[in-house]
């Protein structure tokens, strides 16, 4: 077995209070602890040009070359994981402790040793949880060039060490050596999601893959304007921050954006790293975070499909981070955007309590603001699928979704979203052309967007093309799985107009596990289970239909609503017969 000595920053973290979290819930705590390392931890190691040397279960050990970059890491690991878990009450909330120091190792593959290595464990220990604790010779190394202070704990005899060891803590809320320049005035943020997409990062120092680095940004920035729900700035700004170590919070306040998108870009052999995160400007709180390794056998293949995922990453990141901010707000302080994203919020839980809460704050937001075309594009949505719950007034419901679509659209006909709800108003109407087209032309505007595929889809199921239309919603999925659930109470009726009995069963209940209160999943799973003749369950499903939302049921049964051709209402009953249904 090689070894080799080399002068390293070691730094040891481990989660404060593990014993106690796992004793109270073994594998949740496993769990958490395993995502934030994911989601934050490794990313930022990575980001700072450090190596994890090996994970200890409840934490890890890391080397970096650089002990500006180890301490820098260590800051903002603790700086993201300070708004991590806000529903977790504090006392069960992983916090990790933190030592670092400098010092000879003796390096082999998978691991480090040497009295460098078992200080910097025991300064780990010293921590307080959230803390970071340094020796003396870090503190003398970094001083100067970082813009939070030491405060100095003294000589402390620390276990299998011969000598005292000198320890520091650091501390943000005390005033630096060097006070950090004063940022100028904020700008005002835009009325809809704004990010900034700052240059990746080229951390292997190969200049041919600078290039490569820009590429993905811009791909990146490139995207993510075709999403009519974003204010994103041009490169030439966000480029300006390239090779300087700069603050988020002072890019939102330069840019007047509420997120930033920082990755970077490593290189080894035929093999490419590319991390990128997502940070709330305001609170440095982290939202989002992957890696992507792949083959550099085509370097554009390469550079569009890490774009590619990375676009259709975050565009739901800022989405489900825009609701949750939302929610924060104190009623009195809400203005139209937050309104409407209270009301996106109630909407998404697909039942009929709910559906009737998102309606007032979609007319709370058109009376803030009757210019805001997203109280418009809410209240279609709503009054869309108010048959699905109340079953009754179907035209006049029918008639308000593409009268309050329309008005959205002509507020913005770019606007990619008001055209899916126009087409989603066209097919429910019978309209399977104009549905289709309107969903066409939001693809035009927006390609990745999830929903444009959904209205697709769906449009292509009724009008009898279920096998495009099942592979349209299988796209929505891809781009946003935050929705699957949604998508397979669509994909289930598609599969049973293609006969798939048992395949439409198990998308019935995989939607039915999200939205148990969505009777619509009922009615198509007691339909395919009554053609397998699993009647027992069939006619389970079946009461839970009616019970649910009894109107709805005789609406769908004894009329035939205008989305389905006579065929498929057919098809339906036949299956509800086999179910236990007398009719």
């Amino acid at each position: 077995m090689s070894q080799t000595r080399r002068l390293a920053a070691i730094l040891a973290a481990d989660v404060a209070g593990y014993s106690r979290l796992m004793g109270i819930d073994e594998e949740g705590t496993h769990e958490r602890v395993q995502g934030h390392l994911r989601e934050l931890v490794d990313p930022k190691i990575n980001e700072h040009r450090g190596r994890i040397v090996k994970n200890t279960g409840d934490g890890l050990l890391a080397e970096f070359a650089s002990v500006v970059d180890a301490i820098r890491c260590a800051v903002e690991v603790q700086r993201g994981m300070t708004d991590r878990e806000p529903e977790v009450p504090e006392e069960r909330r992983i916090r990790f402790r933190v030592g670092i120091n400098l010092g000879d190792v003796i390096a082999e593959e998978h691991d480090i040793f040497g009295d460098g290595v078992n200080v910097a464990a025991r300064l780990e220990a010293l921590a307080e949880p959230g803390g970071i604790c340094v020796s003396r010779v870090v503190r003398d190394q970094v001083r100067d060039r970082c813009d939070f202070a030491f405060e100095g704990l003294g000589e402390q005899q620390v276990k299998n060490i011969a000598r005292p060891v000198r320890v520091y803590r650091i501390r943000e809320d005390a005033p630096a050596i060097a006070p950090p320049t004063a940022y100028p005035p904020q700008l005002p943020l835009p009325d809809k999601p704004s990010i900034a997409v700052l240059a990746f990062t080229n951390s292997g120092g190969d200049l041919q893959q600078e290039a490569f680095a820009d590429g993905v940004a811009e791909d990146i920035i490139t995207a993510l304007c075709r999403y009519p729900s974003l204010f994103v700035i041009a490169r030439n700004s966000s480029f300006t921050y390239r090779g300087r170590a700069v603050n988020v919070k002072q890019v939102g306040r330069e840019l007047g954006v509420r997120y930033v998108l920082e990755g970077s870009l490593r290189k080894s052999g035929n093999r490419i790293r590319v991390t990128a995160q997502l940070v709330e400007a305001e609170t440095g709180r982290h939202v989002w975070a992957e890696r992507y390794d792949r083959d550099l056998i085509d370097i554009f293949a390469v550079q569009d499909e890490i774009a590619e995922a990375v676009t259709i990453a975050i565009a739901p990141a800022i989405a489900d981070a825009e609701q949750q901010r939302a929610m924060r707000r104190p009623p009195g302080s809400l203005d139209a955007w937050t309104t409407y994203q209270r009301g996106l919020w109630h909407f998404a839980k697909v039942s009929a309590e709910d559906n009737a809460l998102a309606l007032k704050f979609f007319r709370q937001a058109i009376d803030l603001d009757p210019r805001f075309a997203g109280g418009y594009k809410g209240l279609s949505a709503v009054h869309a699928h108010a048959a699905d719950f109340e079953g009754r007034n179907l035209p006049e419901a029918l008639s308000s979704a593409e009268a309050l679509a329309r008005q959205a659209v002509a507020l913005d006909p770019a606007d990619a979203e008001a055209r899916v709800l126009l087409a989603i108003a066209l097919r429910r109407r019978g309209d399977y052309e104009g549905g289709l087209a309107e969903a066409e032309q939001a693809l035009k505007i927006s390609p990745n967007l999830a929903g444009a595929h959904a209205a697709k889809g769906a449009t292509l199921i009724f009008s009898g093309r279920p096998k495009e239309g099942i592979e349209a919603l299988e796209r929505s999925i891809r781009l946003d799985p935050r929705r699957a659930a949604v998508r397979f109470n669509q994909i289930a009726l598609g599969l049973y107009f293609l006969a798939e009995y048992k395949a439409a069963v198990e998308a019935a209940n995989r939607a039915i596990r999200s939205f148990p209160e969505f009777p619509n999943s009922y009615r198509w799973l007691a339909a395919a289970l009554g053609q397998l003749g699993r009647i027992e369950e069939a006619k389970a499903a079946l009461e839970r239909a009616i019970t649910i939302a009894p109107a709805s049921f005789e609406m769908y049964i004894r009329q035939r609503v205008p989305w389905h051709r006579p065929q498929d209402h057919a098809h339906m009953l036949e299956g509800l017969r086999k179910a236990g249904w007398e009719g």
